[in-house]
C-alpha cells in the first residue's frame, strides 16, 4: 500500500493535509468544507477520519458539514471549544488508522493555543500551527516558556521525518531568519529555493525536521548566532532559551 500526503490549499494560506492510499483518506485540519469535498471528489476518495490540531476556525470550520452526511471519527485535543471531536486526545495517546495501516502518537504542544496537539510517527509530523517551516506559531494563549518547551519536544523527534505545517508561511519566515543572520550562506540558498517555488505557486512543504533544526531560528534559541542576533535587537534579552525565544517572537510579530 502506497500512502500519499497531499497539501490542499484553502482559505488565504492554510493547508488541509490529505493522507490517502488512492481509495481512503484522512483529512488533517479541514478548515473549509468546499475545498475538502472537492479534493475528495476529484480523487474519488472515501473520507475515513479527521485529525484536528487545535480549535482555531480556519482549521476546524469544515468539520461539522463534512460529517453531517458521512459520520467518521474526529480526533482532536481535549478542548470544549471543539464540540465535534469524538475522540479527544492527550499526551501519549495513539491514533490507529487501520484502513491505511497508519498510526500516530500524540504530543501536547501548548503555546499557540493552550490545547494544541501534534500527530507524529517515524516518518510524518503534522505540526498544525506550532511549528512552521522556518518559523513557529504566534502566542495566542500560551507563554514563551510553554512554546519553547513544545518546540524542544518536537525537536527530539526523528530528524528524517517530514513536517507538515498548517500554513504556507515559509517565504516570510525565511526572510525573517535572513534578517537575523544575513551572512548565513545556507539560509541564503534556502531563500532562493523558496522564492523559486513560490513564483511557480508551488508548496514549500513538507520539509524535514533535520533541516528545520539546522536553520529555523526558533529551533536554535541555544545557538550563539541566534542568541547574538536576539541581543543585537534587544540588549535586555536574557540568556535562557525561552527568553531568547520571547525576543525572537516579538521581533517576528513586528517584522
Amino acid at each position: 500500500m502506497t500512502i500519499r500526503v497531499e497539501p490542499i490549499p484553502a482559505l488565504e494560506s492554510n493547508y488541509i493535509w490529505l493522507i490517502h492510499d488512492g481509495q481512503r483518506a484522512v483529512l488533517v485540519d479541514p478548515g473549509c468544507e468546499k475545498v475538502a469535498r472537492r479534493a475528495l471528489s476529484e480523487r474519488s476518495l472515501e473520507m475515513i477520519a479527521i485529525l484536528l490540531t487545535h480549535h482555531h476556525n480556519d482549521h476546524i470550520a469544515g468539520v461539522a458539514p463534512l460529517i453531517q452526511d458521512h459520520a467518521v471519527p474526529v480526533y482532536g485535543p481535549h478542548d470544549d471549544r471543539i464540540d465535534r471531536v469524538s475522540h479527544p486526545l492527550r499526551q501519549g495517546d495513539t491514533v490507529q488508522l487501520e484502513p491505511l495501516a497508519l498510526s500516530f502518537d500524540v504530543l501536547e504542544t501548548p503555546g499557540h493555543t493552550r490545547s494544541h496537539i501534534v500527530y507524529f510517527n517515524d516518518t510524518m509530523i503534522f505540526a498544525g500551527d506550532t511549528l512552521f517551516s522556518m518559523g513557529c506559531g504566534r502566542l495566542f494563549e500560551g507563554t514563551a516558556a510553554q512554546m519553547q518547551s513544545s518546540l524542544d519536544a518536537i525537536a527530539k523527534l526523528n530528524g528524517a521525518a517530514l513536517v507538515y505545517c498548517g500554513h504556507e508561511y515559509t517565504q516570510a519566515n525565511v526572510a525573517f531568519a535572513r534578517s537575523l543572520e544575513p551572512g548565513n550562506a545556507k539560509l541564503m540558498a534556502l531563500e532562493s529555493q523558496i522564492l523559486e517555488l513560490r513564483r511557480d505557486n508551488l508548496p514549500t512543504l513538507p520539509v524535514t525536521l533535520a533541516q528545520e533544526k539546522e536553520l529555523n531560528p526558533f529551533l536554535r534559541t541555544r545557538t550563539p548566532e541566534v542568541i547574538a542576533a536576539a541581543r543585537r535587537a534587544d540588549a535586555h534579552c536574557g540568556s535562557t532559551a525561552s527568553e531568547v525565544f520571547a525576543t525572537l517572537r516579538t521581533l517576528k510579530d513586528r517584522f
